[in-house]
């Protein structure tokens, strides 16, 4: 068993914080998120693992490298263009021999992989797609089951009248090198509407897993980003512990640093401050009585004295003036400054 993780996509809803750092490896909790990924196959004993990458490829690999330091072995590809999900995976076809995992590149998931492998090997099967409940499916493609859990339709962003199921694709796959064979090769091809109707057509042996008590989130967007950190930094997710929460730091005796937040190596705390429910990054600066609260703060980022933020996502190398207000909602991108006294308007990310 091998593995494939689609990292290709620019990360548009994320930006600005992605002008600079490819999604698969915008910080989650101090580490790169496609090292979660990594994780997760790990546990399940993969260790050939392809990306396939689109968008600034040299600057994940110069991140991840071999896999070696992770115990996993990587291997790249970059599409020439954007190939669409099945298309990137014919596009490594090169490098497939074998059963393959594939992972979308920004679901962060403590699946059991070893339960899904054992499913599809002991179902014989071709292709499996491993799904979760949601609870307003009406977004997302729905995948309808028969109750020997083989694939019976998928329904795309029903009306509320349509909705038979709250199953939607978990961007999870277990595939067999046969369905290769299935895709055109060099065009742009997708598994929602040109590999999975094909399977379903042509009568394959096509299976969905559905785990029981399963995380599982889209990174993809400022709100749901922070919201992986809140969960990760309050033990919601089942199979991934956040070990470590402090590196090397100096922080002032009377500085308040809850239990919770995690701050990186090589900040600096001074007095007065307050940290709360919230990740510093390495090299942060936090001057006397700044207090963040509920926030992503990378890398060293400056946060001036008495400065308030609140529900906020800062990018790398910011600079936040003293007395400075950053309301709840606030995304700002890499070496942004903002004035002292100044304000941001915030509202929902």
């Amino acid at each position: 068993m091998q593995a494939l993780i689609l990292a290709g996509g620019k990360g548009t809803r994320l930006r600005p914080l992605t002008v600079y750092t490819p999604k698969p490896i915008v910080p989650i909790c101090n580490r790169p998120f496609l090292l979660y990924q990594i994780d997760t196959l790990r546990r399940a004993g993969i260790k050939d693992i392809t990306l396939s990458l689109s968008y600034q490829p040299q600057k994940i690999e110069q991140q991840l490298g071999d896999g070696s330091d992770f115990g996993v072995n990587l291997k790249y590809t970059v599409e020439p263009q954007p190939m669409g999900t099945a298309g990137a995976y014919k596009y490594a076809e090169d490098l497939i021999r074998e059963p393959t995992v594939v992972f979308n590149g920004d679901i962060l998931t403590d699946i059991d992989l070893k339960a899904v492998i054992r499913e599809h090997t002991k179902r014989k099967a071709t292709a499996t797609i491993v799904l979760t409940p949601v609870e307003n499916p009406s977004a997302y493609g729905l995948v309808e089951t028969k109750k020997d859990g083989r694939v019976a339709r998928f329904l795309e962003k029903p009306t509320a009248d349509e909705i038979t199921t709250n199953n939607i694709n978990a961007g999870t796959y277990i595939l067999e090198p046969k369905v290769l064979d299935y895709i055109p090769a060099g065009e742009n091809h997708s598994f929602e509407y040109g590999l999975f109707p094909n399977l379903l057509e042509r009568g394959e042996e096509f299976y969905a897993h559905i785990p029981q008590r399963t995380y599982w989130i889209d990174i993809g967007t400022p709100e749901r980003y922070l919201q992986a950190h809140q969960d990760l930094l309050a033990d919601r997710v089942g199979r991934i512990h956040i070990k470590e929460r402090r590196g090397q730091f100096d922080a002032a005796t009377i500085a308040e640093l809850d239990e919770l937040s995690m701050i990186g190596d090589d900040c600096v705390i001074k007095p007065g401050a307050q940290i709360i429910n919230s990740v510093l990054g390495p090299g942060c600066y936090i001057e006397e009585k700044a207090r963040v609260e509920n926030s992503i703060v990378w890398a060293h980022t400056r946060v001036g004295a008495g400065a308030q933020v609140s529900g906020a996502i800062i990018g790398r190398g910011c600079h936040i003036g003293r007395a400075a207000t950053v309301n709840a909602g606030t995304l700002l991108g890499d070496k942004t400054s903002l004035t002292d006294y100044s304000q941001t308007g915030g509202g929902a990310l």
